[in-house]
This record gives C-alpha cells, sequence and structure tokens, in this order.
C-alpha cells in the first residue's frame, strides 16, 4: 500500500492523495482578476492526478499584491472569475484551494520577466507598501509601518477574501505566512521592531497571524479545512527559527489551522540557504512534532518514491510540489505508475496507465 495514494480526511473534507500542487504565482491577472492562463494552468493539474491544487498567492486587498499583475480576491468580480476554474477542477477530480496573502513590504514590485527590478514606481502603476515596520526589503522602497486601522484593515481583508473563496466553490482555505510576505514579517524579528502588543515576544509576533486565523476559521465553519503556510527559518542570523515556528505552529492548531504547509525562507535577500532534493523535509519533521501537529512538506520533492519515503519516514502527512508540476502536469498519475497503485485516470489518458 502507497501512503502517498492513500486518503486523508481533514475536517469534512477527503483528499484523495497526499500528493498536491504548491501555490505559484504566474503574475498574470488583470486588476486581479483570473483570465485563460489561469483556467489552462490548474485545470491540467487535475487531469493530471493530483489530490489537492492550491492556487497562488492572491491579495485580499490591493495593496497586498506582489506585482501589479497578481490575482486578488477583494471583489466579486475576481470572485465570479474563479467559479468556472474551481468547477474545472472538481470535474476532473481533484479538490481546489486558494492561498491568501498580503505581500506587505514585498508588495508593488515587477513580474519576474519584467524588464525592471525592484519597485514598481507609483507613477507606473505601483503603491506604497506597508509593513510591520519601516523597514525595506533590500533593494526594495521603504514601507510604511502599519498602525493600528490598518492592522484591522488586514484582518478584515483575509476574512472577506475567505468568504468569496468559499462562496466562489474552493474547498479549502490557505493563509500564508511565509516567504517574506506580510504574515511573516510579523513573525520575524529582523522585520519586525515593533513595541506595541504586535512586536517583541514570538507570542506579540505571532498576534496578526492568530488574529487572521480566528477571522478565517470564522468564515470557514467547523467543515472548511484552513491550512497555514510558514517559512519555518530564516536562513539568516538573527531571524525567525525553526524551535519558534513549532511554538507558532502550535498555537496556530489551537487556533483551528488543520495543517501547517512547512516552508522556508524569502525574508532577507541575504539569506543562506543550502539547496539539495529535499531540503525543507526535516523543518516539517520538526514542526510536526512525531505527528502531533499534521503538516506537509515541499522542497525539491521530484520523484514518487523521494514523496512516499517522506511519508513513511513520518516526516510529513502530505506532500507539496510546485516545480515537477510545472514540468510535468501529469506528475500524479506518472507518480501512480512509478509506485505501482492502481488509481483512476481520465479514461482518455487511459491507455497510458500501465505501458
Amino acid at each position: 500500500m502507497s501512503i502517498l495514494f492513500s486518503p486523508l480526511s481533514i475536517r469534512s473534507v477527503e483528499f484523495p492523495n497526499r500528493l498536491w500542487v504548491s501555490p505559484m504565482c504566474m503574475y498574470s491577472a488583470i486588476d486581479g482578476v483570473v483570465q485563460e492562463w489561469h483556467h489552462t494552468h490548474l485545470a491540467q493539474f487535475a487531469s493530471g492526478g493530483a489530490g489537492l491544487i492550491v492556487a497562488e498567492a492572491t491579495a485580499v486587498v490591493p495593496e497586498g499584491r506582489i506585482s501589479p499583475r497578481d490575482v486578488g480576491l477583494w471583489n466579486d468580480e475576481q470572485r465570479d472569475a474563479w467559479v468556472p476554474i474551481v468547477r474545472a477542477i472538481h470535474e476532473r477530480g481533484s479538490l481546489a484551494g486558494i492561498q491568501l496573502a498580503h505581500a506587505g513590504r514585498k508588495a508593488s514590485t515587477w513580474w519576474p520577466w519584467a524588464e525592471l527590478r525592484g519597485s514598481v514606481p507609483v507613477a507606473d502603476g505601483g503603491w506604497t507598501t506597508t509593513a510591520p515596520s519601516a523597514l525595506a526589503f533590500e533593494g526594495f522602497a521603504e514601507p510604511e509601518a502599519l498602525d493600528a486601522e490598518g492592522i484591522e484593515r488586514v484582518v478584515s481583508g483575509f476574512a472577506d477574501a475567505a468568504r468569496r473563496a468559499l462562496d466562489a466553490g474552493f474547498d479549502v482555505l490557505e493563509i500564508h505566512g511565509a516567504h517574506g510576505y506580510l504574515v511573516h514579517q510579523f513573525l520575524s524579528p529582523l522585520s519586525n521592531r515593533r513595541d506595541d502588543d504586535y512586536g517583541g515576544s514570538l507570542e506579540n509576533r505571532a498576534r496578526l497571524l492568530l488574529r487572521i486565523l480566528d477571522a478565517v476559521r470564522d468564515v470557514a465553519g467547523p467543515g472548511v479545512p484552513v491550512f497555514v503556510r510558514i517559512s519555518a527559518t530564516d536562513h539568516a542570523e538573527g531571524g525567525f527559527t525553526a524551535d519558534e515556528a513549532t511554538q507558532v505552529g502550535d498555537w496556530a492548531t489551537a487556533h483551528g489551522a488543520d495543517l501547517i504547509d512547512v516552508s522556508s525562507g524569502g525574508l532577507v535577500a541575504h539569506q543562506q540557504i543550502s539547496v539539495f532534493p529535499g531540503y525543507q523535509v526535516p523543518l516539517a519533521e520538526t514542526v510536526r512534532q512525531g505527528g502531533r501537529i499534521p503538516v506537509s512538506a515541499v522542497g525539491l520533492i521530484t520523484a514518487a518514491e523521494q514523496a512516499e519515503r517522506v511519508l513513511s519516514d513520518g516526516a510529513a502527512d502530505a506532500i507539496f510540489a510546485g516545480r515537477e508540476w510545472l514540468r510535468d502536469p501529469h506528475f500524479g498519475l506518472r507518480a501512480a505508475h512509478d509506485l505501482g497503485v492502481d488509481v483512476a485516470w481520465p479514461p482518455q489518458y487511459d491507455r497510458a496507465r500501465w505501458r
């Protein structure tokens, strides 16, 4: 029996397998509205056997976008554009999740293939960014520190976006607390120099995440799974650590999180990361605490046997992959074939199941 292709039940949702698609930004939206590109991009993974497909970082307020081309969910037009995409994912046998996000000081940047780098000037469609403290990400414009009213806007933005996501038909909600974006900026002492209830101690630095989680959990109700993605280390001296991530994971589960999606890095440009196959799996295992906290692992997991081993070793409960799904949108079917597991294939592809 394969653990990777065994079902996983979380609240009222049963995931058909544990090989999932990570949220990956496409920088292809118009005014925050998803386009035909997103439909084709996401639906193909469902045809390819993904148990869960989590749509890219989706801004809960306009100023929370990473770039002017990012997806948003702060109005009903954006919500309605998701409906046929979610329907297509469901029709192909997969579940649909969405990652709710605010980029903080890493917002208003040029998309990866733009000729320019750094912050987009206001005159070119950019905006003034916000953060826990007025500390810029290296090479970016200095943000404004969020005041009490700004923090309330962030919390309500996450709740409102969660409501729209559920109205669009999404099965899973994920709060983005990783990769140097706003929630992560609050968690790390390298970017959070506040002296109020949101700065200083780890408990204070985690306050925004837990408030957002409470608000999203209230919207989700008792049946919808809520995930939290965290960067379990900043890979930089004086930054957020794996031990702190474990404590935050513990608090998050107490506040209604169902799974901690463990990644790392992204907070500072001077991070030092040693990258190798499965390099973030030990972080997931640390946060998991021997199975007490459900977690997913991610990071250069590219083969069926490798993913199966992560689960059988007890390091994680599910696998997220990104690049491998981009290389092969049928990674799920191929992984089942490689492991000799008989799973449902689209009848149009059945001739490739065993030969």
